[in-house]
């Protein structure tokens, strides 16, 4: 007996049957099946999901940051997703180069069954310098770890229950995990003369080992591979004010999403190398799907990012226009040792 469910789609929520049961690439299928990863609206708080080598691209030596997600309150019991990563970046050798180390942990859980699925992946990123002059770098990441998906059988119905023959499902197991992994180049440079001034492009791959991914322990089904490739620039409009602009797109299986936008910032305050307060706002598109505001506060050495999704897609109607907020929460500084990045002349940054 085949369970209808419904899942992510490029940012869409389809229709499931017997409402949220468990993922419908995983359930009797004798082909590979491709579903989309977990993502966020704000994807540039949450770089490490996006491509390894985007580890450590920050004017710091230390980063944390965490997004809080919460999807289709509209619709139906929401998705609930939290992302949070840290890095520490530290030089090595006599040149310029650097190795940043991370953590990103993940968890989304979803809908009545309480399906929930949790990731630690560690990561380590070597930033080549190919400038003493100027910020120029090219960056190789890698990123590796386990993975769990569980969902709480009793609250799951079907029709068998009904005529007292249990759920029908005697093959099923509620939980499973597996072993993730995802490699990643990125490059990063400056503009021209002032530093602040840069911009990065990205390529990545993920599931590169193709875990086996299923509640029936069926070894035919592999979680699809994923293509991502990013882009930012950064550059100054003012003496106190500068625009960011970002993309992203993500291929994976026949699933293609791409979100693009920018933010303008202004910094206040009397020494704008050090400004008290920075003040972003601005937009995002993800295609088809969903536009995207987005305010951000920077108080040094933290930072706080609101957005909201308003529904463009096909559900709009269903939804009412309403998709999700997120919360975005950030930490960037500098530490107390000899070899700080605050002292180097160049360094990764954006």
């Amino acid at each position: 007996m085949k369970i209808a469910l419904k899942r992510r789609l490029n940012g869409v929520k389809v229709n499931y049957a017997l409402g949220l049961l468990i993922c419908s690439y995983c359930l009797l299928s004798t082909h590979r099946v491709a579903a989309q990863d977990i993502h966020f609206s704000q994807f540039f708080e949450a770089p490490l999901l996006r491509n390894p080598s985007l580890a450590g691209i920050f004017a710091g030596d230390i980063r944390v940051q965490a997004v809080y997600r919460d999807q289709w309150n509209s619709v139906t019991t929401a998705y609930k997703t939290i992302s949070a990563n840290g890095e520490y970046k530290m030089p090595v050798g006599k040149a310029n180069d650097f190795v940043t180390v991370g953590l990103q942990l993940l968890q989304d859980r979803a809908g009545t069954i309480s399906w929930v699925s949790t990731h630690v992946l560690p990561a380590v990123n070597y930033h080549k310098s190919l400038s003493n002059d100027r910020t120029k770098y090219l960056s190789a990441g890698f990123m590796g770890g386990w993975v769990q998906k569980r969902f709480d059988r009793t609250k799951m119905t079907t029709n068998s229950q009904y005529d007292g023959l249990g759920d029908g499902e005697n093959n099923l197991q509620p939980q499973y995990s597996y072993w993730d992994a995802s490699v990643g180049l990125s490059y990063n440079a400056q503009l021209n003369s002032n530093p602040e001034n840069n911009f990065y492009l990205g390529a990545a791959y993920h599931h590169f080992n193709k875990p086996k991914n299923s509640f029936y322990r069926d070894p035919s089904i592999e979680l699809t591979p994923k293509t991502d490739f990013s882009a930012g620039i950064r550059f100054s409009v003012t003496e106190w004010s500068y625009v960011t602009l970002q993309g992203n797109q993500s291929i994976q299986g026949e699933f293609s999403e791409t979100v693009v936008g920018g933010m303008y910032g202004v910094k206040l305050g009397p020494d704008l190398d050090k400004p008290a307060y920075t003040i972003h706002g601005g937009a995002f598109l993800r295609m088809e799907d969903a536009i995207i505001p987005v305010l951000k506060v920077d108080y040094s050495p933290f930072s706080f990012s609101l957005s909201y999704d308003v529904n463009i897609s096909k559900l709009r109607t269903s939804s009412y226009g309403r998709g999700g907020f997120e919360l975005g929460v950030s930490y960037v500084g500098y530490l107390d040792r000899n070899n700080s990045s605050v002292n180097a002349v160049v360094c990764p940054r954006f």
